[in-house]
């Protein structure tokens, strides 16, 4: 369902800044995410949860890590509201301010042995306001990129900002890697393990520039004079510009099963992705005793490969459409499960290389058109809150508890069998979501053009 241009089309270098400005928000917002969950898997749980068993450690450790992510719908919902009223750009500023305070707090929080129970108490704390910052600025970055996009190439404009995702796990992974290479294991778990919380501050100089140098969206703009012009015309409704309508109450009224739907889609990409990225580091270095820096370097260079197949996705999404792509990748996972697990316990780096990059490969053909899909879900005036809510309530039930849920099964069943049939049953439940979201699709299509379906938009 994508929306027609505005009259008045931005041009062409202010659509790059604005895109690149975006791209950067997402890509800082997630290395400062990432990181945690990095430190999280290696060394958090014996700094502010000190346990005789390593495993309660680590549990606590990613329980704190989850607890992000339960905050990231409020932070949806909260910026949501505000930036389909007030605007995208306000919301992202916002989004990065709070994520440069909150893990710069994490770099010099005191461990357990300093200040004892206000310790985990604290950085429970600051992993919610990373949370609420993340789950801000997903929307606000991805409608930056996708509402300034060019005719045709909403998906590729939106690709840049998922480039994000990989950019901001490359560039957590080379933090630790360099960090553990000039120091020792006993200066790393001193103090080395904060210096990569310490770059969180940089996110400060974006967020100013952000807010002095790129212009609102043009979609933002039209929406906002074609709603002024509407309650002008209503007899008793407030004129004022719009400040007594609720974005969040239409959504929950008239779209939350659209909203679910988009949830279900993503579920299994945003499990599969947390697990191979933190559940996998953990599983790989603890239970099967692999090296550390070798299992974060094969993480990197996988990671790597996503800068080339995420964009190719969402430009191939833009000539044959978001939901057949997307259909893809849900079914690669669901195909792969198991063959991942199998590769990564024979312990070889290769294998591991091999499980982890065929996974990313179906990852990323679902990452690419994602902002895109997700936007064309959603009108302009209720998008900032419809989309946020999508992706962010598939991040909680999805993400933030796969890492978790990954330590659990493996404790409670003792083979990563149990992983597999845990993706497996979230890649069930994506494609069960796409097909009623392609379903819909459909129905609009032969609404609008009053004769037999035709490929959809989205």
């Amino acid at each position: 369902m994508e929306t027609a241009p505005p009259d008045s089309a931005p041009r062409r270098n202010n659509r790059r800044k604005v895109a690149a400005a975006a791209a950067a928000a997402s890509a800082v917002e997630w290395y400062d995410y990432f990181i945690f969950g990095i430190a999280a898997a290696l060394i958090l749980g014996g700094k502010f949860f000190p346990s005789s068993s390593p495993v309660a450690e680590v549990l606590a450790s990613f329980a704190t890590f989850a607890v992000g992510f339960l905050a990231r719908p409020l932070g949806g919902i909260i910026a949501g509201q505000l930036g389909d009223k007030r605007g995208r750009k306000p919301m992202l500023v916002l989004a990065l301010v709070t994520m440069g305070l909150a893990t710069t707090g994490i770099g010099l929080l005191p461990s357990y042995d300093t200040i004892g129970i206000a310790a985990p108490i604290a950085l429970v704390a600051l992993r919610v306001l990373q949370g609420l910052a993340v789950g801000a600025q997903w929307g606000g970055a991805m409608l930056m990129a996708t509402e300034y996009a060019p005719e045709g190439k909403r998906g590729l404009y939106g690709s840049l900002v998922q480039l994000g995702v990989p950019i901001g796990v490359v560039t957590a992974n080379v933090a630790f890697l360099v960090t553990g290479s000039l120091t020792d294991d006993a200066a790393f778990a001193a103090w080395g393990w904060r210096m990569p919380f310490a770059v969180g501050i940089l996110v400060l100089v974006l967020a100013w520039y952000i807010h002095k140098r790129v212009e609102e969206t043009p979609e933002f703009r039209q929406a906002e004079r074609e709603l002024a012009e509407r309650e002008q015309k209503e007899k008793g409704a407030d004129a004022s510009g719009g400040t007594a309508r609720s974005p969040l109450r239409t959504i929950i009224r008239h779209h939350f099963g659209t909203v679910l739907l988009a949830s279900g889609s993503f579920a299994v990409n945003t499990a599969t992705f947390y697990i191979i990225i933190t559940g996998v580091l953990d599983y790989t270095t603890r239970d099967l005793h692999m090296e550390r820096t070798s299992v974060l370097t094969v993480s990197l260079l996988v990671s790597l490969t996503q800068f080339a197949i995420i964009p190719a996705a969402a430009a191939f999404s833009d000539r044959v459409g978001r939901l057949p792509v997307y259909t893809a990748g849900a079914i690669g996972l669901l195909v792969w499960a198991v063959p991942m697990f199998l590769l990564i316990d024979t312990t070889s780096l290769w294998l591991l290389g091999v499980g982890t990059f065929v996974t990313s490969f179906f990852l990323s053909i679902m990452y690419g058109p994602q902002a895109a899909l997700f936007a064309e879900l959603f009108t302009a005036e209720m998008r900032y809150t419809g989309a946020s809510l999508g992706y962010q309530i598939a991040a909680v039930f999805g993400g933030g508890l796969a890492p978790f849920l990954m330590v659990l099964l493996l404790e409670v069943s003792g083979t990563s069998m149990a992983v597999s049939g845990y993706i497996m049953l979230l890649a069930v439940i994506s494609l069960a979501s796409i097909y009623v979201l392609a379903k819909r699709a459909r129905e609009r299509e032969r609404e609008r053009e009053g004769q037999s379906p035709a490929p959809s938009a989205v």
